[in-house]
């Protein structure tokens, strides 16, 4: 089993005070966009980190058997405490899980599917999307991981944890840009959406 952790409990403070999962990105609600494509992809179950107005992207998501939502009330404190939140919900069953952020509508199916495939079959136990020689996101990782991942801290990620054990990471080369594309700024929002 594959589960994905969601984060999506970020205060969008690059947004001028809105709230960039409720914004509209080609016809949906941006969060919808990597939702939809992990609900469709290999992943078996779906934690959705939520936090900053957590009841109001509670009623637009979309709704699958898949995905549960989880309100991590410390999302203040940072990213970290949100991959916690996730990470509390990964049982023994996973093989294996996805850190996903929200914020990345263009992530595909393949690209999701592609590292479920990486980690059910490769002997490393993190796994780096690359694209042109460019880390990017989501990231994967073996169940044997998570004793590491629940030490982080601050808003800092799992970067230190990759640069910490680089005989366990493999990177995985995509085909397309979108792993490291997120949508931050009213910026990056297309102005016809």
């Amino acid at each position: 089993m594959i589960s994905a952790i969601l984060l999506a409990a970020g205060q969008s403070q690059r947004m001028k005070g809105q709230n960039k999962l409720l914004k509209h990105y080609k016809g949906k609600y941006l969060i919808n966009h990597i939702l939809n494509t992990l609900v469709k992809s290999k992943v078996n179950n779906i934690f959705l980190v939520l936090g900053f107005q957590n009841l109001k992207v509670r009623n637009i998501i979309i709704k699958s058997k898949k995905i549960q939502c989880i309100y991590n009330k410390k999302f203040k404190s940072g990213l970290s405490s949100s991959i916690q939140a996730g990470l509390n919900k990964i049982s023994k069953k996973n093989m294996g899980f996805l850190i996903v952020h929200a914020d990345m509508p263009l992530i595909s199916k393949g690209i999701i599917n592609t590292l479920c495939s990486v980690v059910k079959n490769k002997d490393k136990e993190i796994f780096v999307p690359v694209y042109k020689k460019k880390l990017g996101n989501p990231l994967a990782f073996k169940y044997s991981m998570i004793k590491s991942l629940k030490k982080i801290k601050g808003d800092r990620g799992a970067k230190k944890l990759i640069k910490s054990n680089k005989s366990k990471v493999q990177l995985v080369k995509m085909k397309s840009k979108s792993i490291l594309i997120d949508f931050d700024q009213l910026k990056d929002f297309p102005s016809t959406t």
